[in-house]
């Protein structure tokens, strides 16, 4: 009896983890060092700028978060505070990428309602409920701080 192992190729043997690939796939993988790097903040960037022109939810909490971000210079908070305010504007843009991604590829599957497509995007929304409940709370706790 083989184990399941037995059918991947041993590292000695693999010439490159994404041997698997062919295409696109291929090409945009197995780069390494210096040029890796290059390339990864060009698929960031060009992921930061799909979701900012593609998703209105997307630009809602980038405006929400720079205005944020402002007030948090002019306010006297103590830097721990503002170090945890930052941190949950950021968070809550990530959770946004995250849920429009999600999206992206629920969409991408199929447009037809179906429900399990249904509750990836409600999961995705919840996930932002939370990050956005967080910030709010967040910045009550900070302001209480002050008062």
């Amino acid at each position: 009896m083989t184990s399941p192992d037995s059918k991947l190729p041993s590292p000695s043997k693999a010439t490159s983890n994404d041997s698997h690939l062919s295409g696109y796939a291929a090409q945009s993988k197995g780069k390494t060092g210096f040029k890796r790097i290059i390339n990864a903040a060009g698929y960031s960037k060009d992921g930061l700028v799909a979701a900012y022109r593609h998703e209105a939810a997307f630009r809602q909490v980038t405006w929400l978060n720079a205005v944020l971000l402002v007030v948090i210079m002019a306010m006297p908070f103590l830097l721990t505070i503002k170090m945890l305010l930052v941190f949950a504007s950021f968070f809550s843009l990530v959770v946004e990428l995250f849920n429009t991604g999600i999206e992206a590829s629920i969409d991408h599957t199929s447009t037809e309602r179906h429900p399990l497509a249904k509750i990836g995007k409600d999961v995705g929304s919840a996930a932002q409920f939370l990050a956005l409940m967080m910030l709010l709370i967040l910045w009550v706790m900070a302001i209480y701080s002050v008062v």
